[in-house]
């Protein structure tokens, strides 16, 4: 077995790849950036060291100071986790010429299914299906627009190097495509160094079903079954679950089996997932699901594959790291009861899934729940890497008790001042079509108006914070039924600020709502609330042509100059942040009368970029 092992990552994967090696007697080293000094993944190993300042390329991908830490340390191994450099081929085979052991997928592999046009080709070739779609060397616009007419639409273009939804449009019309293909290339060039793209057939009722394989060093390669990943905004991951819903046995075969093949056609060892795109207009049918890539690392949502089969992946990993055989043949492996994990993310749904940073001043989870967390309650989601706080994990006999659990674990879900997704979750796992398994790629965009709350409270948020602010009840059990007794006088109105808003309500109790320092926590939302200030006025107009930043971040493009007359919707400014880009549009037609930023800058929340005047005339 593997003495010590140097973790290549942070937050919520360091801390799940430490627990299970402290648990084989692994020492663990932890390696973080300047402003990850305080993170409980720090902490937690048994060693840490700095390896650079706060940007991942001055810290997590520099592949030298990896490499010296391992060396410093004594580490004997090197798990890379999943993103940063978990599937750079070039660090993997650094990694193995410094004499240590990587924890992760071999080179070639890495290579052979890193990049989407080659790894099609040879699936083709192993005998697995695949998504119709042009993979040629021929790059130019003009050739890929007559491929993709050819293809007919709708078509999404993807980066042949890309992953995690970066790098991929889809075009709905031929009129669309010029516009997203350079979109799509420099988004892809930005991200992967890499701007190639395919065309792919968008198949019109998309599942995302993909099956964990496992290979070692002896020649033996099984599944762990597959996981549904339909649901998904942008093309990122939101609620994972396996076993897939609709799978029957005849169909689960076939498609493990493909996994399998895949991954023996290019001689895998360790963790890996095949991902599959299925057409579920009819439901799933070994005959519509096409491979659509594999991942050569362990995944985000590999915990519900271990709450079916009852395994820690990544002590598999670290035992077939180390030469063991898998733990696991394929005939003691099985499926039991079915789990399901969100993704809550630091961002807020009212306002277009805009990032939120800041600090963590309450971070609370129900109890009986799996929560995978990088971060803690009194640290703080900083805007230099991905904004994922946690990851809920439940498991029910049934599919409809894991999704109740989820919705319920969403609900319970307390975190303030940082904005997050659990009132979306909890929505989206008690939605009627996603309790009945009516999932696929597009459910977030079809429901979007039942699963995004208001950015207003409700008349009963409101009620519950009136009732809040009352003096403290007496014990008298009459008095503390305020609201409910009968033959009394109907309650005062009273004075209160929700959210920054003055309002007159009649206090009453709201089920289920919880108050902790001046904020309401009621079903994933969080409503800071107090009594009504004197000085209260309401919001500022809309109209003044004022543009300010949504979200704080990096501008990255600024396509137009001060003086420059634009039109109603025309882009102004594009920030970045988290991973995620945001267009600044003219709210109006007029002339741009002051431009405060330029290109590289870096914004804060409510920061005035520009302003635009109406043409006078």
């Amino acid at each position: 077995m593997i003495a010590s092992l140097l973790i290549a990552n942070r937050g919520e994967i360091a801390r799940r790849i430490i627990r299970s090696a402290q648990a084989l007697g692994i020492r663990t080293i932890a390696v973080h950036s300047d402003v990850d000094a305080g993170m409980p993944f720090v902490r937690e190993a048994d060693e840490a060291v700095c390896i650079g300042t706060a940007a991942a390329a001055d810290s997590y991908l520099r592949q030298d100071r990896l490499l010296e830490a391992a060396r410093a340390t004594g580490a004997q191994a090197i798990h890379p986790g999943y993103g940063f450099l978990s599937e750079n081929a070039g660090f993997a085979e650094a990694v193995v010429a410094a004499g240590l052991v990587w924890v992760g997928a071999p080179p070639a592999a890495i290579r052979a299914m890193g990049l989407k046009d080659a790894a099609k080709a040879r699936m083709i070739a192993a005998g697995v299906p695949v998504t119709p779609g042009y993979l040629g060397e021929d790059q130019s616009p003009d050739r890929l627009r007559a491929e993709a007419d050819a293809i007919g639409y709708p078509v999404l273009i993807k980066a042949v190097a890309g992953g995690g939804g970066k790098g991929m449009r889809q075009v709905e019309a031929p009129a669309d495509f010029a516009e997203a293909l350079a979109s799509c290339k420099r988004e892809a060039a930005a991200s992967f160094g890499d701007d190639r793209v395919l065309i792919e057939k968008y198949i019109l009722s998309p599942r995302h079903v993909e099956v964990q394989v496992f290979g070692d060093t002896h020649g033996q390669v099984v599944h762990l079954f597959e996981r549904d990943c339909s649901l998904q905004r942008r093309h990122q991951k939101v609620i994972e679950e396996a076993p897939a819903p609709g799978m029957d046995a005849e169909t689960r075969g076939a498609v493990c089996d493909a996994a399998v093949r895949a991954a023996r056609a290019v001689d895998y060892v360790g963790a890996g997932t095949i991902e599959f795109i299925a057409d579920g207009s009819e439901g799933l049918r070994a005959d519509r699901i096409w491979f659509m890539e594999m991942n050569t690392r362990l995944q985000v949502e590999h915990p519900v594959t271990e709450a079916i089969t009852g395994q820690d992946l990544v002590e598999w990993q670290l035992r077939v790291a180390s030469g063991e055989p898998l733990p696991k043949s394929q005939a003691e492996l099985s499926i039991t009861g079915w789990a399901m994990e969100a993704r809550l993310y630091a961002e807020n749904p009212a306002t277009g899934f805009l990032p939120s940073t800041g600090p963590l001043d309450r971070l609370r989870f129900p109890a009986n729940v799996r929560v995978d967390s990088g971060v803690e309650e009194g640290g703080a989601v900083t805007p230099f890497y991905d904004p994922m706080i946690a990851k809920l994990i439940v498991h029910g006999a049934t599919r409809t008790q894991a999704a109740q659990r989820l919705a319920a674990a969403a609900r319970g879900t307390q975190v303030w001042p940082v904005r997050t997704n659990a009132a979306f979750l909890a929505r989206a796992a008690a939605h009627p079509d996603f309790v009945a398994g009516r999932v696929d790629t597009g459910f977030i965009a079809r429901h979007a108006d039942a699963l995004i709350a208001p950015a207003e409270p409700s008349a009963e948020v409101i009620a519950a914070a009136a009732a809040a602010i009352l003096p403290p009840v007496t014990d008298d059990p009459w008095t503390a039924l305020r609201g409910f007794r009968t033959n009394a006088a109907p309650a005062p109105l009273v004075a209160v600020e929700v959210a920054g808003k003055a309002h007159l309500a009649a206090p009453a109790v709201l089920p289920g709502a919880e108050v902790a320092d001046g904020v309401l926590f009621v079903a994933g939302e969080a409503w800071p609330f107090g009594p009504r200030r004197a000085d209260h006025v309401g919001g500022a107009g809309d109209g003044d042509g004022a543009l300010l930043a949504p979200m704080p971040g990096r501008v990255i493009a600024v396509p137009v100059i001060a003086g420059q007359k634009v039109t109603r919707g025309e882009r102004l400014l594009v920030l970045e942040a988290m991973k995620m880009e945001q267009a600044l549009v003219a709210p109006f037609d007029g002339i741009v009368a002051e431009l405060k930023v330029t290109e590289g800058a870096q914004v804060t929340e409510g920061m005035l970029l520009a302003r635009i005047v109406a043409e006078e005339g």
